[in-house]
């Protein structure tokens, strides 16, 4: 159950990322729980790999690459999903970033935890 309301979270998230942000568009709900989703899987499957191949960049960069690496998760994400639009690769970095802290607002709002 709770991996449901994280993916219903992050979809809401994505799917207020186009009211603070004109250079995202989400089309419709079902586009913000499709792309969420995709967006959940990628960071599962790609993102560790491609952190552990740009490691010496990251350390250079003090971690500011990290940054960099989800705008084109984000991005990606973007190309694949109908409904799901970023204009450029900066829009999606600043797209990844506040949608990260929407989601992480919401979660930490709305989600108990269990440990405590």
């Amino acid at each position: 159950m709770r991996l449901v309301l994280t993916w219903l979270i992050n979809a809401a998230a994505l799917f207020a990322v186009p009211y603070l942000m004109h250079s995202v568009d989400v089309t419709s709900i079902g586009a913000a729980l499709v792309a969420a989703l995709l967006l959940g899987l990628v960071n599962t499957l790609i993102r560790p790999l491609l952190l552990l191949l740009t490691l010496p960049v990251t350390v250079l960069t003090l971690g500011l690459f990290i940054f960099v690496i989800n705008g084109l998760m984000f991005w990606l994400v973007a190309q694949l999903v109908d409904g799901f639009h970023v204009d450029s690769f900066w829009s999606a970095i600043f797209g990844a970033l506040l949608y990260s802290v929407i989601s992480w607002a919401l979660s930490t709002l709305l989600l108990k935890d269990d440990n405590g």
